[in-house]
């Protein structure tokens, strides 16, 4: 899986930017305590910044982490952190547009998916979005990436607007926080 290059992750910031732009002007705004409806405040710089841009699909690849605060969690094979979205039905992304610009989707081209750690093989899939692209799934939950977590390892989008959380290896949401 490749991640950006410079002059695109600057197309991406502006894009975004934009983005988050528009959906101010439509007033989308669910007076969460987070800032914006996805868990980023939309006027901070890091909102326009993600080190974890939905990646060129590529062949993609699952992972586990451990942390004290949280146990162990799914990660990509760069170490970036990997969320559900509970709205999100099995097997389908409701994650779309300003949202999918705050958490990204994981991507492939290839609905062989790598695997290592404690990850459960039986538990990968894809599913194909509205836009044509293919998200890893992991027990039928598409996963994201958040935007604002600028470190593989990094944690910062569980439990935001008590709907993203951290992915458990059994395919639940892992709900713990230190």
């Amino acid at each position: 899986m490749t991640r950006w290059k410079p002059q695109q992750r600057a197309c991406a910031a502006a894009a975004a930017a934009f983005a988050l732009l528009g959906t101010a002007a439509c007033g989308d705004d669910d007076g969460g305590s987070d800032g914006g409806p996805y868990g980023t405040d939309p006027t901070s710089e890091s909102a326009s910044e993600s080190p974890s841009e939905t990646p060129a699909a590529d062949t993609a690849a699952l992972a586990t982490a451990t942390d004290d605060d949280h146990g162990e969690f799914l990660v990509d094979n760069d170490g970036f952190t990997l969320y559900l979205f509970t709205p999100d039905t099995e097997g389908e992304s409701t994650c779309y547009d300003a949202c999918a610009t705050a958490w990204p989707p994981l991507l492939t081209d290839s609905a062989d998916v790598g695997s290592a750690g404690a990850v459960d093989t039986s538990l990968i899939g894809t599913v194909e979005r509205t836009d044509g692209t293919t998200q890893v799934t992991y027990n039928g939950w598409p996963l994201y990436y958040y935007a604002d977590d600028d470190s593989p390892g990094e944690t910062d989008g569980q439990g935001l607007q008590s709907v993203w959380y951290l992915v458990a290896p059994g395919g639940d949401a892992n709900k713990q926080d230190g």
